[in-house]
């Protein structure tokens, strides 16, 4: 173990190389002009406005939603309905300016990433792309083909339906893939900054207010659902624009989860910046879910509640040894996916690894395991495989 200890460290330290994107009038979502009508923040290089991913190779796209910077308090008052120690206590932290995918991750935008598999263990596309030291920084796992689909896609895997199951290194990854094929950081947000993000200004314990008749209106869950997902964007979105922040599926954060919330940032001079509340996992499971899904009561889904993941539970029925890195097989998952995001201003390239790679030893040697067996799938990703990906999709 201690072995795998050092190895684990070496290869976090070779992940500095990635070079930090620059920001400006050309990139994507930013306008020299203040556009005529829609959401725009103004910024230094002008404004940042609403723009569509298409991911290279494909026709598959993402909405992305500009959202301005500010100032907040994170988590709830004690006496709000609810309240739970590890919402708790309130601290007040600044957020700069992000784009949020206007919907969760939909099984259309998932599902392409799923295709990398059998596209990254081609043998004629790893003769071609052989993976060294060198490029090793560039290089995404896919995840492995669902040992029980019937599990995952009982509700179905319709194009809009919210893609679930997924564990959070496989969100991750999914991040980083998107990431190194379109040349700009998307990954998983803080949870200060999910937190803000649903809230769009709101204090009260959900992003519209205080009165819970007014939930059916934004949100899927237990009441109205009918104990399955729906597809993204059928309900209100809150004031910056961004639909199903309250329930349908929860999201994953990157944060670790704390029992005492947010006591250990409560004696920090605040405001605190958002990357700077981020409490990195260090151990394989007890990561942060945000906002509730259709399985939940309207408690679940207050903008400050939050659920940590528990592996030995979620993987109850999986067969695999070890158990899978990419997948979760029992109940609630199939109401936990994602959702990205972008900062205004790039992450600097040691920060940025944190969101993308394997941040513990037995996840590592998870993954591993599989690769070594012929059971996972490994490439150097960059703007060049979109040739690639076109030419699975033709097929």
């Amino acid at each position: 173990k201690m072995i795998r200890k050092l190895v684990f460290a070496t290869t976090l330290a070779l992940l500095c190389p990635f070079t930090t994107p620059s920001i400006g009038a050309d990139s994507p979502g930013i306008s020299k002009e203040k556009p005529a009508k829609g959401p725009s923040v103004k910024v230094e290089d002008g404004y940042m406005v609403p723009y569509t991913i298409t991911v290279p190779g494909s026709d598959v796209t993402i909405d992305m939603v500009p959202v301005p910077g500010g100032t907040f308090n994170l988590g709830s008052p004690e006496d709000e309905d609810g309240f739970e120690d590890d919402q708790g206590p309130q601290i007040q932290v600044k957020v700069e300016p992000m784009w949020v995918a206007k919907y969760e991750t939909t099984w259309k935008q998932y599902q392409l990433y799923m295709a990398m598999y059998q596209l990254f263990k081609d043998p004629d596309l790893r003769s071609a792309r052989p993976l060294t030291d060198e490029n090793a920084v560039d290089a995404v796992t896919a995840p492995t083909e669902l040992y029980e689909p019937s599990f995952t896609f009982e509700f179905g895997q319709d194009d809009e339906l919210p893609a679930v199951t997924m564990t959070q290194y496989a969100a991750k990854q999914y991040t980083k893939w998107l990431s190194k094929l379109t040349g700009q950081q998307y990954r998983l947000p803080a949870e200060a900054e999910w937190e803000y993000a649903c809230r769009a200004g709101s204090e009260d314990a959900f992003s519209f207010g205080e009165d819970e008749d007014e939930l059916e209106e934004y949100a899927w869950y237990y009441d109205n659902a009918d104990d399955l997902p729906h597809p993204v964007g059928e309900k209100k979105p809150n004031a910056f624009g961004l639909h199903d922040m309250h329930g349908n599926v929860m999201e994953w954060a990157i944060d670790g989860y704390t029992d005492d919330g947010y006591a250990s940032l409560s004696e920090k001079e605040q405001p605190l910046a958002a990357l700077d509340t981020i409490r990195w996992a260090e151990s394989y499971d007890n990561r942060v879910v945000r906002g509730g899904s259709f399985q939940d009561d309207p408690e679940q889904l207050r903008a400050a509640a939050k659920l940590t993941s528990d592996d030995d539970n979620w993987r109850e029925d999986d067969p695999n040894s070890p158990l899978s890195p990419w997948w979760y097989t029992s109940d609630p998952t199939r109401g936990i996916g994602f959702r990205i995001f972008r900062s205004y201003k790039p992450i600097e390239k040691q920060m940025i690894a944190k969101f993308w790679e394997i941040d513990n030893e037995d996840i590592e040697f998870d993954v591993d395991f599989r690769l070594t067996g012929g059971r996972g799938a490994k490439a150097v990703v960059d703007p060049s495989l979109a040739e690639e990906i076109k030419k699975l999709n033709e097929q």
